[in-house]
């Protein structure tokens, strides 16, 4: 991870899967005129365990939709890479760069992989294929907040059947999508109705005119390196 839990955590949603920028702007206008209120500096946030390695396994189930087409998906995680160490995905940096003093704490992730899905037509089944570095990032407040991000192509959803379509999340380029954070045993990362640039092709049925998909997902997210122990974003 970067500076911060670097994905580049999320560089989210998926919906179909995944932006976390915030700019402020000082306008001056003529003489007398005064100027805008600048924007709010964002608040501290640490995440611990530093260094510990964390896995994201699917709460509930995870739903995309795109046009009249909606996916269920009933198993989704993103672990690290085995043997731990391998590399920084699904890894809390080490201190000090588990804590930023005005912003967010982010991080590379593992793709999450997603299966046992169904589609809402009948005779169409769904397959989804997850490529890439994606990322997620964490900002302490009330609430917490997080973005998850996915790369450019790195969520594909093909259905088969009465009706063959190829739905690409983050045509054209990295996409982030907003979500929540919340601490527990174990904390959960959830994102709810949120959406994303998709292209769809494909024949009869296909919601060829679709350009952004919506979707849902909660994941529970637990400590891989001591289970004992739970993932915690504070200020």
């Amino acid at each position: 991870m970067t500076h911060r839990l670097t994905p580049r955590i999320p560089r989210t949603p998926v919906a179909l899967g995944t932006g976390l920028a915030t700019a402020a702007a000082l306008a001056l206008a003529g003489a007398g005129t005064a100027a805008a209120e600048p924007a709010a500096v964002a608040g501290p946030t640490t995440v611990t365990p530093a260094g510990h390695y964390f896995q994201a396994n699917l709460a509930g189930t995870a739903t995309f939709k795109a046009g009249s087409v909606t996916v269920t998906c009933t198993v989704s995680t993103s672990a690290p890479t085995s043997p731990l160490g391998t590399n920084a995905n699904n890894r809390i940096p080490d201190a000090p760069g588990n804590t930023n003093a005005a912003g967010p704490v982010s991080g590379p992730i593992n793709p999450p992989t997603y299966s046992s899905c169904r589609t809402s037509m009948p005779g169409v089944s769904a397959a989804i294929t997850t490529t890439g570095t994606w990322g997620v990032s964490v900002q302490y407040g009330t609430p917490s907040t997080a973005n998850l991000t996915i790369p450019k192509g790195g969520f594909v959803l093909k259905t088969s059947g009465l009706a063959s379509c190829t739905v690409t999340a983050a045509p054209n380029g990295d996409a982030t999508v907003a979500g929540s954070w919340t601490n527990g045993a174990p904390s959960r990362l959830s994102f709810s109705g949120v959406s994303v640039p998709v292209t769809v092709v494909g024949g009869f049925g296909c919601p060829t005119s679709s350009t952004s998909s919506t979707f849902s997902v909660a994941y529970n997210i637990t400590d891989v390196t001591d289970p004992a122990s739970q993932i915690t974003v504070t200020g």
